[in-house]
């Protein structure tokens, strides 16, 4: 029998956020259902077509605008015959409310928080947001959340007319290092890694003054702020006046696999995190864990990797703990894998069709 296809509505191309969540589902596939993934061209459909995935790539998204977004989707929706349009991302979740008919509606939001400034450059443009997204909900048939945190927002922020289903991002625990296994490229002493876009709502100025207070301490001690943003040349600036220059590395985009088989500790201290695949990535590797108890956060880790990410005191007791007492590390308890994370996706358009 012929599986049913869900279209998958992406309206960016870069690898960086939701890019990782895509192309695991690519890789694993939802049992039962064919899937077609709709990109505007660049670095993401390349990468969607290498792991055998069929691909779309049109003018969709914010660089191709409104008019020719709906254009580009309606053309595939009626081609495609699609049973779901899947969307992920604001700008595809207004898209296909506009001009979607006939299929069912889903949405994945990956990117909310309870303060509007977070995501946007003032609470006027947050509560303009808001009501976009409020009216668009009434067109979705099935919503999904990524932490229980995203979808406890949502709830507040948008009115959904439908249930929000909570479907963490799934990882696989591959492997666990040793915990502080020797390597023979790198000089002894903990090792921090910070694997974050550099921008004010990542707080790294507090996670520099945790470090600070750790290297005072532990002076072989060593933090790589890796990414990169507007907050660069502040940064740097702190580094300097803290006379950390020698500790601290800031070498930009990093392959993150290879950065954390290099460290010890994986720390972000960010104003809100929905269901963050750094962190998951690095309990799921046995890594130690630093982070704020924001948003989905505490749901991934235990209270001995949470920290207030003002105490910078105790940011660096807790990376000193979370680098040098492995038996303190979070790993990932029941956490879903990347095939029961399809699984309930697979649900959720059942129920969605049910519903219908």
């Amino acid at each position: 029998m012929t599986q049913p296809t869900a279209l998958w509505a992406i309206p960016v191309s870069d690898l960086a956020g939701v890019a990782r969540h895509v192309l695991d589902v690519a890789r694993n596939g939802i049992p039962g259902w064919r899937l077609v993934f709709l990109t505007p061209p660049g670095d993401l459909p390349r990468e969607l077509r290498a792991v055998g995935a069929e691909v779309v790539e049109g003018d969709f998204g914010p660089a191709h605008g409104l008019r020719s977004s709906a254009r580009t989707l309606r053309k595939v929706v009626r081609r495609e015959r699609p049973a779901v349009v899947h969307t992920h991302l604001a700008y595809a979740d207004i898209v296909s409310a506009l001009v979607v008919r006939g299929p069912r509606l889903v949405t994945t939001e990956h990117g909310i928080a309870r303060d509007d400034v977070v995501y946007h450059r003032s609470t006027a443009k947050g509560r303009v947001m808001a009501l976009a997204h409020t009216a668009r909900m009434r067109r979705f048939d099935a919503a999904i959340a990524v932490s229980r945190a995203t979808a406890d927002a949502m709830v507040q922020k948008w009115h959904p007319k439908v249930p929000i289903t909570v479907i963490p991002n799934g990882v696989d625990v591959v492997s666990r290092l040793a915990p502080l296994a020797p390597q023979p490229s790198r000089e002894p002493g903990l090792r921090v890694l910070s694997l974050a876009r550099l921008s004010p709502e990542k707080r790294l100025p507090a996670l520099v003054d945790g470090f600070a207070a750790l290297h005072r301490t532990h002076p072989e001690a060593r933090l790589t702020l890796a990414g990169t943003g507007p907050e660069d040349a502040a940064l740097r600036a702190q580094v300097a006046r803290l006379a950390l220059t020698d500790a601290v590395a800031m070498p930009g985009f990093v392959d993150p696999d290879v950065a954390m088989a290099e460290h010890d500790v994986l720390a972000m201290l960010s104003v809100w995190e929905n269901c963050s695949y750094a962190l998951l990535d690095a309990a799921a590797r046995g890594m130690g864990v630093v982070a704020s108890p924001v948003g989905g956060n505490p749901e991934i880790l235990p209270a001995s990797s949470l920290v207030d990410a003002a105490d910078s005191g105790a940011v660096a007791t807790a990376l000193a703990a979370q680098g040098l007492e492995p038996e303190v590390r979070p790993g990932l308890v029941d956490w879903p894998s990347v095939a029961e994370m399809c699984a309930r996706v697979a649900s959720t358009y059942a129920d969605a069709g049910a519903r219908a």
